[in-house]
Formats: C-alpha cells, sequence, structure tokens
C-alpha cells in the first residue's frame, strides 16, 4: 500500500517545527502529504487505505478525499498543510487543491482552534496538578494555536509561519515563562480568539460545493 504514497502523492509538505519557524538543528522533519488513489481501487470490495504511515520517518499522509472531509471540519492539523511554507513536491491535482484552500474555511475554525488550544491547556494543569510537572512543549503549541486560530479568523489565511514570536514561544518551550504568565497569556488569546470569531471574514459554511467539483475533477483525471 505504501506505493501510494511512492507513485501516488500529488502534495508533500513539512509541517511541525520547522514550517512554524521553531526548529533548531536536532528537529525532525515532519512531514505530511496527501496521495490519490486511482479511481478504479474504489470499485473493489477493499477500498484503498484512507491514510497511511511512511515510508520516511515522521511521514504521515491522507487519502484525497479523507483530506478534504478533514479539512472542511477545521481540523487545524490538516489545514496547515495547505499553507506549510515549506512545499517538497506537489503535481496538478496538488496545485488544484491548494489553489481550493480557501473553500476549507469557516467560522468553525473558531471551535476547532480553541477547543484544540482549551484540551492542551487541560492536558498541561491536570499534569501539574497530578505531578507538578509541566509540559513546556504542549504550552507552547497551545499559545500557537490560539495565535493561529485568530489570525484565520480575522485573514482567511491560515498562520503557520510564526517566527515573529520565536523568542517568546521558545522562552514558554524552554520553560523560562512561569506558568502563571502562561496561563494569563492564554486567557488573553482565548478572548482575542472570542473577538475574531465575533468580527471574523470567514463564512458561516465552508464551500462543500466547490470541494466536491474539485473530487470530482481529480477522481476524472485519475480514472485511467
Amino acid at each position: 500500500m505504501i506505493e501510494l504514497v511512492e507513485r501516488h502523492t500529488v502534495l508533500a509538505v513539512v509541517v511541525g517545527s520547522r514550517a512554524y519557524g521553531l526548529h533548531d538543528s536536532a528537529s525532525d522533519h515532519d512531514r505530511r502529504g496527501v496521495y490519490v488513489a486511482p479511481t478504479r481501487a474504489f470499485w473493489h470490495l477493499d477500498k484503498p487505505p484512507t491514510h497511511l504511515d511512511g515510508p520516511a520517518p515522521e511521514q504521515f499522509s491522507w487519502e484525497f478525499e479523507r483530506f478534504c472531509a478533514l479539512a472542511l471540519q477545521g481540523n487545524p492539523t490538516v489545514l496547515e498543510v495547505l499553507w506549510s511554507p515549506l512545499v517538497e513536491s506537489i503535481t496538478v491535482d496538488g496545485e488544484w487543491l491548494v489553489a481550493a484552500r480557501r473553500a476549507f474555511l469557516s467560522t468553525r475554525v473558531a471551535e476547532t482552534y480553541g477547543n484544540y488550544a482549551r484540551d492542551q491547556l487541560n492536558r498541561v494543569a491536570a499534569r501539574r496538578e497530578r505531578t507538578g510537572e509541566t509540559n513546556h512543549k504542549q504550552a507552547m503549541h497551545m499559545i500557537r494555536l490560539l495565535i493561529a486560530g485568530a489570525h484565520v479568523l480575522r485573514t482567511g489565511e491560515v498562520l503557520v509561519d510564526v517566527r515573529h514570536l520565536r523568542e517568546r514561544l521558545l522562552a514558554v518551550r524552554r520553560g523560562e515563562v512561569p506558568w502563571a504568565e502562561v496561563n494569563a497569556w492564554a486567557a488573553e488569546l482565548l478572548d482575542d480568539l472570542a473577538d475574531a470569531a465575533a468580527a471574523t471574514v470567514l463564512p458561516d459554511q465552508a464551500d462543500r460545493a466547490e470541494v466536491d467539483r474539485l473530487l470530482e475533477a481529480v477522481r476524472e483525471r485519475n480514472l485511467s
């Protein structure tokens, strides 16, 4: 099955710390991709896999339709793929996907980004209460998600590269910022996220019709 990734990938990018501008020399290359299974493969009882790991370390790929479904749900991890500044390879189908990326956006991102961040905040707080230890890396990503959520609501663009906040975010990751300050920053950003949601430029619903047309066109291209 891994040949689907090797032969049918239409978009391959680097995400994670290197895309965020928060990496160092030891950082992983977190690779994410989208592959298009041949259309005829869906005509069998056993369908193509919706996602695959590998073949490279830290590499994960989604089949095109599954990727679109997750993006329509406002999944932050998936949306970042479409805005990553580090594109390793792209085909015509991948160019179509990136060109349609704003069709996936809706006010739902206020909920998804906010919920992801709140979940991480709760996990950090629970661990502190249970063990007295703080997961500083998780705390940093919680802050980053809240900043990115407000940005997409205000601009219609997913914020991936946060080098302009590099030192402040890395200080959180290194544990140099007291937890009370991190918690206060998170509270400010949650309020900012709510303000951004109230005045967002995004539509109430993602453009499912455009995404459906995209999927149909891609399936037709891969019919032979």
